[in-house]
């Protein structure tokens, strides 16, 4: 791949999605697009990963959007095929099922903001600054913007941050509730290897569960979410991890996962 890297760190069962066009802000490049999806789609099938990062190479950029430089040239159908290529991208990160965390460094503007959004949720280095820019270019936010941003902060916060086009720092964004925690540039890496130990830890089956429950209840009545939340609870119940968990409390012990 040569837009982004996928290194496995397979002692805790995870995987960091690099994207690696520094030279260009980490943009959203038709190959960059492709290549993400790719490794999402293998990292989804892959039993010996169980909970993704994603982040920039560089400490300029996360990613800035769509590579305009690319679209420039393109006609009509190619814009439109691109954009079908994106907005694939755009769901499926939304639809991981396993937990996927962002962790951003530097600018995170409209198509990366997006991506970050779309993940689980998202921790940045006190170098980061956001933007939902699209407005400004004559379009909208369509990689999730819109509707992820407004679940995650309110519709009026996100209506002020998409109509005014504004760039807000971290400090900002972690006040609003676009980002859990943030830590020093220099530190990211450490704190992205941290955060992946302490969600690998647990059951793998019972982390997507957990977050299936999440996702599909939050915006249900409370009832459907409830019942959906028990469906996602029986799933787990006749699995090996289960037991485990069990034997391990029981014990006294450190549990032993095997996502099965």
């Amino acid at each position: 791949m040569n837009t982004i890297e996928v290194k496995r760190i397979l002692d805790i069962h995870s995987a960091v999605i690099y994207l690696d066009r520094p030279d260009r802000m980490n943009s959203i490049s038709t190959e960059l697009a492709t290549e993400l999806l790719q490794a999402l789609n293998e990292l989804e099938d892959d039993p010996e990963i169980w909970c993704v990062a994603l982040t920039g190479r560089g400490d300029k950029a996360f990613c800035t959007g769509a590579d305009l430089k690319e679209r420039k040239d393109m006609d009509h159908m190619a814009m439109k095929k691109q954009r079908a290529l994106f907005v694939k991208l755009f769901e499926r990160t939304s639809f991981f099922p396993k937990p996927l965390v962002a962790f951003v460094n530097g600018f995170a503007f409209a198509g990366g903001f997006e991506l970050a959004l779309g993940c689980d949720y998202i921790i940045a280095s006190d170098n980061a600054t956001f933007a939902l820019t699209e407005v400004s270019l004559g379009i909208i936010p369509a990689g999730g913007g819109t509707q992820n941003l407004s679940r995650l902060i309110g519709k009026s916060k996100a209506k002020e941050i998409i109509l005014t086009a504004k760039r807000f720092d971290v400090q900002e964004a972690q006040a609003l509730g676009a980002v859990n925690r943030v830590c020093a540039a220099a530190d990211l890496e450490q704190e992205m290897l941290k955060e992946l130990k302490a969600i690998t830890k647990n059951a793998p089956l019972a982390l997507q569960q957990a977050k299936r429950s999440i996702n599909y209840g939050i915006d249900q009545d409370l009832h459907t979410g409830l019942t959906l939340e028990a469906e996602c609870y029986n799933v787990l119940l006749k699995t090996e991890d289960r037991d485990e968990g069990l034997r391990a409390f029981n014990e006294k012990r450190p549990p032993v996962y095997r996502g099965k």
